[in-house]
């Protein structure tokens, strides 16, 4: 043993790094054992499979009911057969549109298209066309000619001035749109009502604001009524107007050439069978216990049960997953040793076994783990087509789906780091909390959070586990992979992230673009530059060059960090919500403290932490003033003050209150032991009306409802996994830093900065995503929309964000292997 006295022996490496993995596993197990468990609890639930309407004399009134429709209205829309064009529809709702959905594009019922030589009516007041196209309308009323081109409103010619309610963001991109040409322009709707004319709103005397609106729709302008324009009179006609002209919510639509209708989330293929008409409802279904339900006559239902242990209709999607698992059993028996022994000498000998053959490697490992990496990216993607294409697989295959891509990570071969472990046990335990959610409600559109997360952590653990093979071989070093391709890949990865930014602002919402955050995308890229700035300046010294040029260079790398940043927190002010400019502010902080403490700069790590303390301090000395002293600070009057308001004393303002006092009480209910009093392992596949009366709760409240369910005790469970997380990605970067200060190559000290900077910048991004989300929810904040990481419904979150970083932080714990 003489030998094993200078350096750890094989068995003893391999016991630490077979430890956190078989911790891991296990906890893997027990929390994709309870999905289990509550998929085979579920209780049997029933839904519409077909809706068969048959001709009557009167016509058919159908609502929430009858369309088993859960945002439609109790009666939303009538429906009669004509002779000679077939089925009619007219929208009864006023507050519920319902979109016909043809070849040629689709319409919304209560909108029309407006065109040269028509009068427009809305209220008392009206307008005549004189030159209409699809990208611009021109008309006279109110006494001034007006010109609309879906992004801004002119008046007499002139663009209007900005609303003075109208925040930074928005005067902004009021001046975006006056500059640059149509086609880059924001589309901002034209909203009518109100006593003032400013920015995109034109000015009705009695009429509220918002009684109808302009807008651009797939390039053409429609009219339609708004929100507030329930009884306000709204037509469209040809000619002279006298005090007449039908409205437009009025009429009727005929079916004839309609694919499908959309009413409330709830999706319905139209077909014909005889005289009848077939409505097939999909995406938002209402659930039943029992296929039994009272319809008017004229009205029939074919019944079908929910379908959690259906086999996916594609056979690619079982070819995938049979294809992934089975080249990871392969993998593991590999791996393994092949004749175990009982006694304690063969443990020893089969430990330091597996040791050696994951040092060395196999030449059939690494295919068969990057064929079953690629088998999961593909099935994870097959997922999300087959769920748009509302052909989503059931709930049981999605489980051996997040089983896999947790077995892929786990199959890698070298060490498993502490973050890396710590962030599957999340992502675990937010499958759990997704799929309770999704078996507890009372619609069919609640799984597919679960479905959504599942295949997404599926399609990047394939994607990052190629990725790290490929990078894990010797001669997998390109040229340019050097300093300055490095540079020209950072430089190119902002670009992508400021174009998808730029798109959200022109062509998207509060929710994205093309169905995804590019936020995320840029939260990444700037934690990238700036790490990459930061190691730079840390070896300052060790450049060549003069003093001038060092400085020089040091301005052209900040200055891209800096544009970056000022981009992205113009983007994220447009959010109705000041979290993103928190979350940057936890990000600027947590990061310079790292900084301070890699430079060993104690006076800014001091000023650091005090402006920390007194940022703690100031939400204490808020909440001590109560509501009447807040009202009184001229700056929360200007920011946001009815959200300080309802934070500091909601039950004064039950409305817009609604979803802390829900959420609160929601949390009462479950105590610390679950509102089950067996941390929910009783109530696992049951159903949940009160949690789920909360809004947001698959996404902002998500902690309130695991609270619910199972108690401020697996809260606690939580935090610790939680703390694992950051402290494992810190531990990492502190292992950078410590390899880089060792590091006698300018190159190899910049690679192990890098990545410490980047994990310390990470490690702050989730920091602040669990803070707000935590202090939301037990109303430590003001309500401020963040997802919880990991837990949440949040795709764009995890693919774009936490991926790639555990990802860094398991390329950056097998470096320190080599």
């Amino acid at each position: 043993m003489a030998g094993a006295a200078g350096k750890p022996s094989v068995l003893r490496q391999a016991a630490s790094r077979d430890g956190m993995r078989t911790v891991a596993g296990v906890l893997l197990a027990g929390l994709l054992g309870l999905q289990l468990l509550a998929l085979w609890r579920a209780p049997a639930m029933w839904q519409a499979a077909e809706i068969l309407v048959q001709p009557s004399a009167q016509p058919l009134l159908l609502g929430r009911h009858e369309l088993a429709a859960p945002h439609a209205e109790r009666r939303q829309f009538a429906l009669r057969k004509d002779g000679r064009q077939g089925w009619m529809l007219r929208n009864l709702s006023s507050s519920v549109p319902v979109t016909l959905v043809r070849r040629e594009g689709e319409l919304r019922s209560g909108s029309t298209l407006p065109s040269a030589g028509k009068q427009m009516r809305i209220g008392a007041a009206v307008f005549t066309i004189s030159h209409a196209t699809e990208e611009s309308l021109s008309f006279s009323g109110a006494g001034h000619h007006w010109q609309y081109d879906g992004a801004t409103l002119s008046r007499d010619g002139v663009a209007q001035p900005p609303c003075a309610d109208a925040g930074l963001a928005a005067r902004a991109l009021g001046w975006w749109n006056r500059l640059m040409p149509l086609p880059l322009s924001a589309a901002r709707p034209l909203s009518f009502g109100g006593n003032v004319h400013c920015g995109n709103r034109l000015g009705l005397a009695g009429e509220e604001a918002g009684a109808a609106m302009l807008y651009r729709d797939h390039g053409r302008l429609r009219l339609a009524a708004g929100a507030e324009g329930a009884h306000t009179a709204l037509s469209l006609t040809s000619g002279r107007i006298d005090g007449g002209g039908s409205d437009i919510r009025q009429q009727e639509y005929a079916l004839d050439g309609v694919a499908a209708l959309a009413v409330g989330g709830t999706r319905f293929r139209l077909s014909g069978r005889g005289e009848s008409l077939v409505l097939q409802p999909g995406r938002k279904v209402a659930l039943h216990g029992a296929p039994e339900i009272q319809l008017p006559p004229g009205v029939e239902w074919q019944w079908q049960q929910r379908a959690l242990w259906a086999a996916p209709q594609s056979p690619t999607l079982w070819l995938g997953l049979a294809v992934a698992l089975s080249a990871l059993l392969l993998a593991k028996m590999l791996a393994s040793p092949m004749l175990p022994r009982i006694h304690l000498a063969g443990a020893r000998q089969a430990v330091a076994h597996a040791a050696q053959c994951a040092q060395t490697g196999q030449p059939w490992r690494p295919a068969l783990l990057a064929l079953a990496a690629a088998a999961l990216l593909v099935s994870g993607a097959a997922a999300i087509v087959a769920q748009r294409m509302g052909q989503a697989p059931g709930a049981a295959y999605v489980l051996l789906l997040a089983g896999g891509a947790c077995a892929l990570w786990l199959s890698m071969p070298g060490r498993l780091p502490l973050a890396v472990a710590a962030g599957l046990t999340l992502a675990a335990t937010g499958l759990l909390a997704q799929l309770e959610l999704g078996l507890a409600a009372g619609d069919s559109s609640w799984l597919r959070y679960y479905l959504k997360t599942a295949a997404l952590l599926a399609a990047g653990s394939g994607a990052i586990q190629l990725f790290r093979l490929w990078a894990g071989r010797r001669h997998a070093a390109p040229a340019w992979l050097s300093m300055r391709g490095v540079e020209c890949l950072l430089a190119l990865f902002a670009a992508l992230a400021l174009l998808a930014l730029a798109a959200q602002v022109l062509w998207g919402d509060e929710t994205g673009v093309f169905d995804m955050q590019p936020v995320e995308l840029a939260k990444l890229a700037l934690a990238a530059l700036s790490a990459h700035c930061l190691a730079l300046r840390m070896g300052w010294h060790s450049m060549a060059g003069d003093g001038a040029a060092l400085r020089l260079r040091w301005l052209q790398l900040i200055a891209p960090v800096l544009l970056f940043l000022s981009l992205l927190g113009l983007a994220l002010v447009q959010v109705d919500d000041y979290s993103p400019l928190i979350l940057l502010l936890v990000w600027g902080m947590g990061l310079a403290l790292a900084y301070a403490c890699a430079a060993r700069r104690r006076w800014l790590a001091a000023l650091l932490l005090c402006v920390a303390a007194a940022g703690a301090g100031g939400i204490v000395l808020l909440r001590q003033a109560g509501p009447e002293g807040v009202a009184h600070l001229p700056v929360l009057r200007a920011f946001y003050a009815d959200r300080f308001q309802v934070w500091l004393d909601p039950a004064r303002h039950p409305h817009t209150g609604q979803q802390m006092l829900l959420g609160a009480q929601a949390i009462a209910e479950g105590g610390w032991r679950g509102s089950d009093g067996w941390f929910g392992l009783s109530t696992l596949g049951k159903a949940a009306p009160g949690a789920l009366a909360i809004p947001a709760v698959q996404d902002d409240f998500a902690p309130s409802f695991f609270l619910n369910r199972h108690g401020l005790a697996g809260a606690l469970a939580l935090w610790l996994v939680q703390a694992a997380l950051v402290g494992g990605l810190l531990l990492t970067a502190w292992r950078c830093h410590a390899a880089g200060r060792a590091a006698r190559d300018f190159r190899q000290a910049w690679r192990a900065r890098f990545r410490c900077f980047a994990l310390c910048g990470g490690a702050a991004f989730v920091l602040g995503h669990l803070l707000l989300s935590w202090g939301t929810n037990l109303a430590i904040f003001p309500i401020m929309g963040q997802p919880m990481s990991f837990l949440s419904a949040g795709g764009s979150h995890l693919l774009f964000f936490l991926l790639p970083l555990l990802a860094l932080d398991a390329l950056s714990s097998a470096s320190f292997e080599e």
